[in-house]
């Protein structure tokens, strides 16, 4: 079943209801159907077609899930693009996709004028909300002023609904490509792992332009009248007072949000009684956060692990079962795992390896990069790149990273891409950085420079030249001097070196 037929199915088998709340508004599932229709069609006027590319870069609105159904309907692929990442990111995926339209918002301007210049497929740009500048197309016009779509552009389950990049080791981002079958079981698996009851009511706060929001938009379509709550950036306390006033029973956070829980001064004032599932993902969630949650809230985290090239699909402690912290549990329905050695042979209970992931919810491959697609995809198996062991329960546990990609926030960080900005102060010679151990964000960006012979450079002057460069997420929080960067006979920094210093800082 692809997912113009999901989405369709679901209205079918259960009538009209509200499922989407944001900013007060109510809208129903039969409202979110008809606009996008009603964007398809305006795409399909403005020239978009059936395999075509379409960026979505926008903060968090309805718009963001009634754009990604109205590529589908059409057979375009939508390119979801997290709306934290800087002007030349962007840019660079703008360009690898080759995509020819972007729907965005009037707020990321600036970005969008280096996506233009960045990339010469980009043709025409929608913009979600006001002003609405000479030679854009108004998004709320173009969905006014257009007849519904009928019928569906897609032709099998196989063709592409997505490519959704992710950060890699050699720096460059890379578009994992999910079919309508991948995400079809994305959204499935999700649902399964954390069953809800009729008409649950869920928070959105994650970035929705993210592999994160395509499992919101399908798992949305597998709950029985469900609901999502859709909030833009948001406070402890707005999303608590949220939970209390539209009686939520599902929220999904990264760990950083739950160590920003743990910090407010009185959670007791708002009743969250509502609540039954609490999930973490994207990062490691300490076993100290998810016991002082337990203690404070009354409720266990359910902690789970998934990766853009599986549509977030992986593992997860049972929602109804034992949990253990520090372990991102067992495999989803249908998914199955196993630890191998560096031969590529599994290994027993407890014994330690490289995580392999098999799931029917699999990317079909990396866009445009078949060597590096066959590096890690063989035989249906993944080769995640996280190490870790099961133990006499089938519970996994990651013990450590092959990639040395920092995840701060749940989000993951190029130590590659922020080199490379260093690098370009004139008064550096060499970089290198390495995440660091930190208690709210997990990790934190250690930056270790080398200044050009006789110049001088101030982490102040730094910190000035990265963030206007890569934005306030993405630029280091410390910055080390150092005279050399530690390196092996052939030139390789050591990183694991540069972390001990790290360590030794501290």
């Amino acid at each position: 079943m692809n997912l113009v037929e999901l989405a369709e199915t679901s209205i079918r088998d259960w009538g009209e209801y509200v499922s989407v709340v944001f900013e007060g508004r109510e809208i129903t599932n039969l409202e979110m159907e008809r606009s996008s229709r009603r964007l398809a069609s305006a795409l399909r006027g403005l020239g978009v077609g059936r395999g075509d590319r379409v960026l979505i870069q926008m903060p968090n609105c309805p718009e963001v899930l009634q754009s990604f159904a109205a590529i589908w309907r059409i057979g375009a692929i939508a390119v979801p693009v997290n709306h934290l990442i800087g002007a030349e990111e962007s840019a660079f995926i703008c360009r690898d996709s080759e995509a020819g339209t972007l729907i965005s918002s009037p707020a990321f301007l600036p970005r969008i004028e280096s996506c233009l210049a960045g990339a010469p497929s980009l043709r025409t740009v929608i913009l979600a909300g006001d002003p609405v500048p000479d030679g854009f197309h108004s998004w709320a016009r173009l969905a006014a002023g257009s007849p519904e779509m009928a019928g569906s552009g897609v032709a099998d389950d196989s063709d592409p609904a997505a490519i959704v990049y992710t950060a890699g080791t050699t720096g460059r981002p890379k578009g994992a490509v999910h079919t309508h079958h991948s995400l079809y079981w994305a959204g499935r698996m999700l649902s399964e792992s954390v069953p809800v009851p009729e008409g649950n009511v869920s928070v959105f706060v994650l970035p929705l332009c993210h592999v994160y929001g395509l499992g919101c938009m399908v798992g949305l379509s597998f709950q029985k009248r469900g609901r999502g709550v859709v909030m833009p950036a948001a406070t402890v306390d707005d999303i608590l007072e949220t939970i209390q006033r539209h009686r939520a029973g599902l929220f999904t956070g990264v760990p950083t949000m739950y160590v920003y829980m743990l910090l407010h001064p009185d959670p007791g004032k708002y009743d969250l009684s509502s609540m039954k599932r609490w999930v973490s993902g994207s990062a490691a969630l300490a076993p100290e956060t998810w016991q002082d949650f337990r203690e404070r809230f009354g409720h266990e985290i359910t902690e789970g692990w998934g990766l853009t090239e599986t549509g977030a699909t992986g593992c997860i402690n049972p929602a109804d079962g034992p949990r253990k912290p520090g372990s991102i549990g067992r495999p989803m329905p249908g998914a199955q795992i196993k630890i191998v050695d560096d031969r590529g042979c599994e290994v027993t209970s407890g014994q330690p390896g490289e995580i392999m992931l098999r799931t029917p919810a699999m990317m079909q491959g990396y866009w445009k990069r078949p060597g590096e697609t066959a590096a890690v995809l063989a035989d249906g198996w993944l080769s995640t790149g996280d190490m870790g062991y099961l133990d006499q329960d089938g519970y996994c546990f990651i013990t450590d990273r092959k990639k040395d990609i920092i995840i701060k926030g749940g989000e993951n960080i190029s130590p590659r891409e922020v080199e490379e900005v260093v690098m370009r102060h004139p008064s550096v010679c060499e970089a290198a950085v390495v995440g660091v151990a930190d208690g709210t964000y997990g990790e934190q960006i250690q930056a270790f420079v080398v200044a050009r012979p006789g110049m001088q450079v101030t982490p102040r002057e730094l910190d000035d030249h990265c963030r206007a460069r890569l934005g306030s997420f993405k630029t280091p929080k410390y910055y080390t001097m150092v005279e050399a960067l530690p390196k092996n006979l052939v030139g390789k920094v050591l990183r694991r070196e540069l972390r001990r210093m790290a360590e030794e800082r501290e």
